[in-house]
């Protein structure tokens, strides 16, 4: 059997979202009884309040654990400081709701922290929910999470590399190509693979058959949601007005529905292989990163700005 190594979140974040309390001692004992599989487990953060964060912290390390301890967007330095100081891994929270812009701002200082005068980090750290690629660049990150890439396949979308000089390249965002039929974005230029040009297009489908996917096809058909019973193969498509493959208009009529029958799974038709091919794009992207540690510099103009936190 293989070794298993995870990294496990408290899903703190998840159950301030919910407005519901996470208990910290069966969180003791899932992570004691699970302890030969993880790799690292964060502790039980309080979203917008850092003390007890750190209250959690300790009761965790009384129970003989090693949390990875979080400080969030907001909190006091002060709290970096400590964690700094007895960690040589440290974890970034409360970022999800928050602008890219403000984020830049915040975590240049952040960073500037955490960096020595060379712009080398002193301790590992680790970015939670990291959605944004310009931020994934920009700083020196040992470990980031995020669940992005299933949202991104979920509604109907995957993430292809930008194509520059007969290659596949990863230091710039990935175009987020729309492929789903039944996807809400079919009419917007750029967005929906059937609307990019040509060559743009071949790319893309190129890039999906590099990696063993297919684009897919379905085959439409309306019929009375009612009285009409599926055959095998088929399923109800929802409120389908568009069939991509044929071009055609399906205006909803009321009492009917489109029953759709694939003909080629891929990404068009099946969620699952969306998935696939985002989460490959991101193992890719993990190796054309630099190798850590990496320095992060800001220059004069960017350093004049950001939030006062540094006493």
């Amino acid at each position: 059997m293989n070794k298993v190594s995870l990294f496990l979140d408290s899903g703190a974040f998840s159950a301030f979202s919910k407005g519901v309390d996470i208990n910290i001692n069966k969180y003791i004992s899932f992570i004691k009884d699970n302890e030969d599989y993880l790799e690292v487990y964060a502790n039980l953060d309080v979203i917008g309040d850092a003390e007890a964060t750190l209250k959690n912290q300790r009761i965790m390390e009384k129970k003989g654990l090693k949390p990875l301890p979080c400080f969030h967007y907001g909190d006091d330095i002060k709290y970096l400081k400590l964690y700094m100081q007895e960690h040589d891994y440290i974890a970034l929270g409360g970022m999800v709701p928050i602008s890219t812009k403000n984020l830049i701002l915040w975590l240049d200082e952040i960073f500037s922290y955490i960096c020595d005068d060379k712009g080398m980090p002193k301790v590992k750290v680790h970015g939670f929910g990291l959605t944004s690629f310009d931020l994934m660049f920009r700083y020196p990150w040992y470990s980031i999470d995020s669940t992005s890439w299933v949202m991104t396949g979920r509604f109907g979308s995957v993430l292809i590399p930008r194509f520059k000089n007969r290659e596949y390249i990863y230091n710039e965002p990935p175009w987020k190509v729309t492929v789903s039929n039944q996807s809400p974005d079919v009419r917007e230029q750029g967005k929906h693979i059937s609307t990019f040009a040509p060559m743009e297009k071949d790319i893309i489908i190129d890039y999906l058959k590099s990696k063993g996917i297919k684009l897919g096809k379905s085959e439409y058909k309306k019929e009375d949601k009612k009285n009409y019973k599926l055959k095998k193969g088929e399923r109800w498509a929802g409120d389908i007005e568009l069939d991509l493959q044929q071009g055609e208009d399906y205006k909803q009529q009321q009492g009917d529905s489109l029953v759709e029958t694939i003909i080629e799974a891929g990404v068009c038709n099946d969620y699952r292989l969306r998935d696939e091919v985002n989460i490959v794009y991101y193992l890719d992207l993990e190796k054309h990163f630099p190798k850590w540690p990496w320095a992060f510099k800001l220059n004069q103009k960017e350093s004049s700005k950001g939030f006062g936190l540094m006493k």
